[in-house]
């Protein structure tokens, strides 16, 4: 077997992968494989933080989409026979993920909170939130690969340490019958609020839209991203969708969530619950964001914010 395979789509969600997938490594005695998009030189930093082979994919021409790597991958895991093979839960990996289940004629566990190891069989258990966060599922698949996607920072970095391993290049990639023939974008977020350390999120306590210039700037002084609940974006259209957070929106993990004028109803606080530090700015102290929150700042956010900011742009320009 090959043992454990993972594939993100940059740098740091890759750092990610390979500190889960060196522990179910060296749980199943098996060595740790890890993929890399068109980028020979991450390799040894790829080895160093726990990969024995690196697999270099072949880099993407502006007419190619991810669907090029499809084929190679598929080939690859044909011939290796992979035992476990995780990928990140971006929108683009699980596009990958499912398309390559499909051709492998294997199972694929979606967006896990956490990964084992079975000591009676040795196969992999997936855990997942369902119910909007109010139960945990355990999935075990009987096929191989074992595969899953894992939600960016569910697991802290790899640490590097200095180590050996094979650096390999993979065929290039067939045409493929699906072709970009023009890019149009789309209006959405600066940043990916799920792969974001800091998140500042609005709600309805924002009287209008140009109210946002004051959270724009405590986003700039904490160096985070913007995200808001469901009204703002869907009802109000002030903020695009894909910067909603909550039980119909996105998960977030980031170190620091700052909620403003959220009143912190149950839809939002799943999609919040696994922040590592939860501030909640609200003038009602009855809030009851304020349960889930481990600072809480109570006061009206038109004073507060302004504060907040210069408070924090006097500390990171020091």
């Amino acid at each position: 077997m090959a043992g454990v395979w993972v594939l993100a789509e940059n740098r740091d969600l890759t750092i990610e992968l390979l500190n889960i997938g060196r522990d179910l490594a060296d749980k199943v005695s098996a060595r740790l494989t890890a993929f890399l998009p068109g980028d020979r030189d991450r390799g040894q930093e790829y080895i160093d933080c726990g990969a024995d082979e690196v697999l270099v994919l072949p880099a993407l021409n502006p007419e190619q989409t991810v669907d090029a790597y499809i084929p190679v991958i598929v080939d690859e895991g044909r011939r290796e026979q992979p035992d476990i093979f995780l990928l990140s839960g971006t929108l683009r990996g699980r596009e990958l993920a499912a398309r390559i289940a499909a051709r492998l004629d294997t199972g694929l566990c979606s967006q896990c909170t956490a990964l084992n190891i079975d000591e009676k069989t040795g196969l992999l258990v997936m855990e997942r939130l369902i119910f909007g966060g109010a139960g945990i599922q355990k999935v075990v698949c009987q096929t191989r690969p074992q595969m899953a996607t894992i939600a960016p920072r569910t697991f802290e970095p790899a640490r590097r340490q200095n180590r050996e391993g094979k650096i390999r290049e993979l065929p290039a990639s067939p045409e493929s019958a699906v072709k970009i023939l023009e890019r149009k974008p789309k209006d959405r977020a600066a940043g990916s609020i799920t792969e974001a350390k800091v998140i500042i999120c609005v709600g309805r306590g924002i009287e209008k839209q140009e109210d946002l210039a004051l959270v724009n700037k405590l986003a700039a002084a904490t160096g985070g991203e913007i995200g808001c609940t469901r009204p703002i974006a869907e009802e109000l259209h002030w903020m695009p969708e894909d910067t909603c957070i909550g039980l119909s929106g996105k998960q977030v993990k980031p170190e620091l969530y700052i909620g403003v004028g959220i009143s912190g109803q149950i839809q939002h606080i799943t999609g919040i619950r696994d922040a590592k530090v939860i501030c909640a700015v609200n003038n009602d102290d009855q809030a009851p964001i304020f349960d889930a929150a481990d600072y809480g700042i109570v006061g009206n956010l038109y004073e507060v914010l302004p504060e907040l900011t210069r408070q924090l742009e006097k500390i990171t320009n020091k």
